[in-house]
């Protein structure tokens, strides 16, 4: 039990830390090749969730189920609560233009639906995967081309609409995505800081499963709220730190992302080759309060062109209800 405690917190440390590494290499790179700022922060979002993604593929490669989903859907509760709810308190207000919150919004309430459906067991995880990336490469797209939208075989004022909210998306990330130009090293050294995250995510993954079996702790409870809330510390520090900074406005753009590529790459296609447990209350439980915060932050964030202090204290009080339930339930 103490190589296990010990695994489990210097792993968490190691992974944790050297993630941020992974995060301003990657955005490097990105300003090198001339991404646009929404591109930068999707791929600074990616680098951002390794731990995660990768405790929960080493946790599915093991058949522990809970641990798996619960690190992914759980990590997703924990961003929006985070990101959104403590930055709306320490910013005071996150002010938001309507058409991001319609474009990300959309396309998070989508692969979260489709999250539900594959926990529950309504979709295969192949089925899900498919659903999931068809409709975030159509994102990608839209993000990648920017101004050169009009190019896409789309009605003219559907063109002009998402120009303006990807545009609009860029004014926000702007002022909090802003990477030097990168080097040929910092490719190198994004690589090597990839391969020390998923070396010190695998070690805190195993560390944390023994201690709670152990302890007796269930494994929803280990995945969905220890492992899902400490793997994602890099995302609420960084939405803190751009709250304080008076750049909130970014904290919904990453938490969408974040959570979107949380899905993806640490759900379903894992599950769509390692294949996922049936259906459970706790699962359920967990994915159905994901959709449900996703969709009521999106629509006080359009009702009211923001997120307010109040919104926020909303946020985190439903994220502790969540880790309540999810303890009484398992």
């Amino acid at each position: 039990m103490a190589l296990a405690g010990v695994s489990f917190i210097f792993g968490a440390m190691i992974s944790l830390g050297v993630s941020w590494v992974l995060v301003t290499r990657l955005e490097r790179v990105g300003e090198r090749l001339g991404a646009s700022e929404a591109l930068l922060g999707m791929a600074a979002a990616l680098a951002a969730d390794a731990p995660e993604i990768t405790s929960s593929v080493s946790a599915l490669s093991q058949h522990q189920f809970g641990i798996g989903v619960g690190v992914v859907v759980g990590s997703n509760v924990f961003n929006l609560a985070a990101l959104l709810g403590v930055g709306a308190i320490v910013a005071r207000r996150i002010h938001l233009h309507r058409r991001v919150v319609v474009l990300g919004g959309s396309v998070a309430l989508w692969i979260a639906a489709v999250t539900v459906a594959t926990t529950v067991g309504g979709t295969t995880p192949r089925e899900g995967l498919l659903l999931v990336a068809a409709v975030l490469v159509c994102y990608v797209i839209v993000l990648g081309l920017g101004t050169q939208l009009s190019r896409l075989p789309l009605p003219k004022a559907w063109c002009t609409w998402l120009s303006l909210a990807v545009d609009e998306e860029e004014s926000e990330l702007n002022e909090a995505i802003r990477p030097l130009r990168g080097r040929p090293a910092d490719a190198l050294v994004a690589l090597l800081a990839l391969v020390v995250v998923v070396v010190a995510s695998v070690a805190m993954e195993h560390g944390a499963a023994r201690l709670g079996h152990h302890f007796h702790v269930a494994d929803a409870v280990i995945g969905g709220v220890v492992l899902a809330a400490v793997t994602s510390l890099p995302n609420a520090v960084a939405g803190v730190y751009l709250a304080a900074k008076g750049r909130a406005r970014a904290a919904l753009s990453t938490a969408l992302n974040s959570n979107n590529l949380n899905v993806l790459a640490g759900l379903l296609v894992p599950g769509a080759i390692l294949g996922l447990a049936a259906s459970s209350t706790v699962g359920t439980l967990t994915s159905v309060s994901y959709a449900a915060l996703t969709a009521l932050v999106l629509t006080l964030a359009y009702a009211k062109r923001g997120l307010s202090r109040a919104h926020g204290w909303l946020i985190i009080a439903l994220y502790a209800l969540f880790v309540i339930l999810v303890i009484i339930v398992a």
